[in-house]
C-alpha cells in the first residue's frame, strides 16, 4: 500500500481511473502545467522529469492531503462491490475477452485512430465502473495512428514513435518474474509476440508488440501502425490481434467464457479457437465451431460493404497456409468459413462473414444500423424473412463521466444526486427540468469560452465567446461530407455575416483517402480566405483532448453524413452531456435520439442512389434549418435569456442522456449478450 505521496501519486499514475475522476485529473495540471500540456496530459512522464524541489513544494502544502483523499478513493473503487457482481455472477467463472484493433484511451496513448477506438474505450471504461470481468486485447503499437500537420494547405502525416518508459503500461509476467511473450506462426516463419498490460480501473488492456529482437525489420513492423501498410500487412495484423490474442490469454492463463469481437478485425479470434480445439480436443470442424460459437459474440461496425476487410484467397493461403496445416484446418474449410457462397472459389474470404458465422450473437451499433445489416447479410440466412435474420442492434453511447466537462459534472452533482450511480435511469435525469435557466447558460458559457481559449493557443486566432458556436469534429471520410456546409458558399457567408454564428471544424482523413484529404483541403482554404477566417476555423491534429474540448464547447453539433452509412456516431452523444444541441442528419444514432423537441433533424430520412442530387438536397435542407430555426431559436431572448433554446437543452438531456451513455450500453451487452453466454 502506497504511503508517501509521490508513491500514492506513482500508484495513481499507473491506473487510468485519474483520467475519468475530475480531481484525479486536476492534481496533474497542478504539478507543473507547462509539461502537464507540452507531455500530452502524460502524468507518467511528469512523474519522472519534474525537479525534486517542485515534489518538495508540494510535500508539504494542502495538495497532499488532496492526493491522500483521491487515492483512498481510488482505492475504494476498486475493492468495491460493483452492479455487475449483483446482477450477472456467473461472469466471474471466466470473464470476458474483448477484442478490438485500436482502443480509445487517452490523448497520451496513441492506440486508436476514431470512433471504433473511442467506442473501445468508453466500453472498457464503462465495464471497470459496473464491476464487469472484463480484459481487452489489443496490438502495441509504437507510432499509432498519424498525427495530423497541415502544411501549405494540405494534410501531412506524421509518425512520432512512442517511448514506453514513459507510458503506465508494464510487461505481463509469469510467477517467477519472467516476461511473458507468444509465438504466432505468419506464413513460413514464427513470429514472436511480447505481452504487455495497462490497467484501467477495475479492467485491463493486454497489447501485443513484435518490435522484438529475433524477428525480421518487416515483422517488427506489424506492430509500428495502426492501419499502415498493404492488404499483406493488414492481414498479418489481424493474424497476430485475434490467433496471437488468443494465445495471449491461455499464456496468461485466463479461462475466457466470452469472446467479444469489436469489428470484423478480429474474426480470426474464432478461427483460433477452432484450430485449438482441433488440435488438442480431437474434434471435427464442424463440433469445433458449433462449440466455439456458443463463446463468442460480434458487433459490426460497418454499414457498407466496401468497408468489410476482404482477402483474396491466395494472399490467404499464402499467411495462413502453414498455420492451418499444422492445426489440421484445411485453407478450403478456412476460406468457405468467410464466404457467403461455399466452394466459390474465387470469393473472397470477408473477416465480418468469418464473425457472423462463427458467433453466437451479432449486433449492429444503432436500430437503423441494424436493419441495414440483416438486409447486407441476408444471403447468410436465404431461408430466413430479412426482419428474422440474427443481427440485432445494441446502440452505442459514451462514456458518462470521461466526456463530461468538468462544470457540468457538478451541476449535475448538485441537481441530480444518483446519476453517476444509474446514469440510463429516466428517472434520474428527470430532474434537469427544475436546473433552472441562469445555470444552464452559466455551463454554456463557461465551455464556449474555453473553447475560445483552446482556438487562440492552438492557431492564433481570436473567436468570440459571446456568439453561437457550431462544432463539427470527426474523421474527415467523403461520406460525412465534412464541407456540405459551404455547398452554397455565399449562402453561408451572408449567413454568418448577418448573424452572431461560428464554426470549428476538426477532423483526420486517412492517409491514403484522397477524396477526404481534398475535403480537408476545401475546410483549410475557406477558413483561411478573407470572408471566413473570422469565424470559421480547421483545428489541427484532433485528438481525443481537443475532442473533448469541441464536444464541450460547441452549442450545436453538425452532423451531415450521406444517409444511411453512419453505423452510429457517438460525438454527438458527447455534446448532449454537456448541454449543447444535435443538427444532424436522421442516421445512425440520431432517429433514436430525436424527438422533435430536443434537437434539430436536416431533411426526412430520404433514400437516396443519386449522391450529388442527395447533396444538394441535404445542403438545401441544413440552409432552411439554421436559417429558420436554430438561429432564430438562439437570437429570441427574454431579459438577455433565449428561454426556448435553454428548453431545448434541458429535452435534449432529458431524452438523450440515459439511453445514449455506455454504461446503458454495457449493461445490455451484459445481460442480452454475455450472461446467456455463460448458462
Amino acid at each position: 500500500m502506497a504511503t508517501t505521496m509521490h508513491e500514492q501519486l506513482t500508484a495513481l499514475a499507473q491506473n487510468l481511473w485519474w483520467s475519468w475522476d475530475t480531481e484525479g485529473s486536476r492534481l496533474w495540471a497542478e504539478v507543473d502545467p507547462f509539461r502537464w500540456e507540452r507531455y500530452g496530459h502524460n502524468p507518467k512522464a511528469l512523474l519522472r522529469d519534474v525537479e525534486p524541489t517542485r515534489w518538495a513544494e508540494l510535500e508539504g502544502s494542502p495538495y497532499a492531503e488532496r492526493v491522500q483523499r483521491t487515492y483512498e478513493r481510488f482505492r475504494a473503487y476498486l475493492d468495491a462491490h460493483a452492479w455487475c457482481s449483483r446482477e450477472a455472477p456467473e461472469l466471474f467463472d471466466g470473464g470476458v475477452a474483448y477484442f478490438s484493433m485500436e482502443f480509445g484511451l487517452h490523448e497520451s496513448l496513441h492506440l486508436y485512430s476514431g470512433g471504433l477506438g473511442v467506442l473501445a474505450g468508453d466500453h472498457i471504461r464503462s465495464a471497470s465502473d459496473l464491476g464487469v470481468p472484463l480484459v481487452g486485447v489489443s496490438l502495441l503499437y509504437r507510432s499509432g495512428y498519424f498525427r495530423q500537420l497541415i502544411d501549405d494547405g494540405r494534410q501531412i502525416a506524421a509518425y512520432p514513435q512512442a517511448e514506453w518508459s514513459r507510458l503506465p503500461i508494464r510487461p505481463c509476467v509469469d510467477l517467477t518474474g519472467a516476461v511473458l511473450s507468444v509465438d504466432v506462426q505468419i506464413a513460413d516463419r514464427t513470429v514472436k509476440a511480447s505481452l504487455w498490460e495497462l490497467d484501467i480501473g477495475r479492467c485491463r488492456l493486454i497489447l501485443l508488440d513484435t518490435d522484438v529482437e529475433g524477428n525480421t525489420p518487416e515483422d517488427r513492423g506489424l506492430t509500428a501502425q495502426l492501419y499502415g501498410g498493404d492488404e499483406s500487412t493488414r492481414i498479418c495484423q489481424e493474424v497476430l490481434l485475434g490467433i496471437g490474442g488468443v494465445r495471449a490469454l491461455f499464456a496468461l492463463g485466463l479461462d475466457i467464457s466470452v469472446y467479444h469481437l469489436n469489428e470484423g478485425h478480429c474474426a480470426f479470434v474464432p478461427v483460433a479457437l477452432i484450430a485449438d480445439r482441433i488440435a488438442n480436443e480431437g474434434e471435427t470442424l464442424e463440433e469445433a465451431l458449433a462449440s466455439v460459437r456458443t463463446r463468442c459474440v460480434f458487433t459490426t461496425h460497418t454499414p457498407v460493404p466496401a468497408g468489410h476487410d476482404r482477402f483474396k484467397p491466395e494472399l490467404v493461403e499464402a499467411v495462413l497456409g502453414p498455420w492451418c496445416q499444422a492445426h489440421g484446418l484445411p485453407v478450403a474449410d478456412l476460406l468457405d468459413l468467410g464466404r457467403v457462397e461455399e466452394g466459390k472459389a474465387d470469393e473472397t474470404l470477408c473477416m465480418t462473414v468469418v464473425a457472423l458465422k462463427a458467433s453466437a450473437a451479432s449486433n449492429g451499433v444503432s436500430a437503423l444500423h441494424g436493419q441495414v445489416s440483416r438486409v447486407m447479410w441476408k444471403d447468410l440466412w436465404p431461408e430466413l424473412p430479412v426482419d428474422e435474420v440474427p443481427i440485432h442492434h445494441v446502440t452505442n453511447g459514451v462514456h458518462p463521466v470521461y466526456w463530461m466537462s468538468a462544470e457540468a459534472r457538478a451541476l449535475y452533482d448538485r441537481a441530480l444526486p444518483e446519476w453517476r450511480e444509474r446514469p440510463w435511469d429516466d428517472d434520474v435525469w428527470a430532474g434537469v427540468d427544475a436546473i433552472p435557466d441562469h445555470e444552464w447558460m452559466a455551463l454554456r458559457q463557461a465551455l464556449r469560452h474555453r473553447l475560445c481559449h483552446e482556438i487562440s493557443v492552438r492557431t492564433g486566432r481570436r473567436f468570440d465567446p459571446e456568439a453561437l458556436t457550431i462544432g463539427f469534429a470527426r474523421r474527415f471520410a467523403p461520406y460525412k461530407r465534412g464541407n456540405l456546409l459551404f455547398f452554397q458558399q455565399d449562402r453561408i457567408r451572408d449567413l454568418l455575416q448577418r448573424h452572431h454564428v461560428q464554426i470549428v471544424f476538426a477532423g483526420k482523413a486517412h492517409p491514403r483517402d484522397g477524396g477526404g484529404k481534398d475535403i480537408v483541403a476545401d475546410v483549410v482554404k475557406r477558413s483561411e480566405s478573407r470572408e471566413f477566417r473570422d469565424r470559421v476555423v480547421l483545428l489541427p491534429d484532433y485528438d481525443m483532448s481537443l475532442g473533448r474540448a469541441i464536444t464541450a464547447g460547441a452549442d450545436i453539433w453538425l452532423n451531415n453524413p450521406r444517409r444511411p452509412q453512419e453505423a452510429s456516431g457517438t460525438s454527438g452523444q458527447k455534446v448532449v452531456l454537456n448541454g449543447g444541441i444535435n443538427l444532424s442528419v436522421l442516421d445512425g444514432w440520431w432517429p433514436e435520439g430525436f424527438d422533435g423537441t430536443n434537437g434539430w433533424a436536416i431533411g426526412s430520412g430520404e433514400e437516396w442512389t443519386d449522391e450529388a442530387a442527395q447533396d444538394a438536397f441535404d445542403a438545401e435542407a441544413l440552409y432552411q434549418v439554421l436559417e429558420g430555426h436554430v438561429i432564430p431559436a438562439w437570437e429570441t431572448r427574454k431579459d438577455g435569456v433565449p428561454t426556448g433554446w435553454v428548453e431545448r437543452i434541458r429535452r435534449s438531456v432529458k431524452t438523450c442522456a440515459p439511453k445514449f451513455n455506455s454504461h446503458r450500453m454495457v449493461h445490455d451487452y451484459v445481460l442480452h449478450f454475455y450472461r446467456p453466454r455463460c448458462a
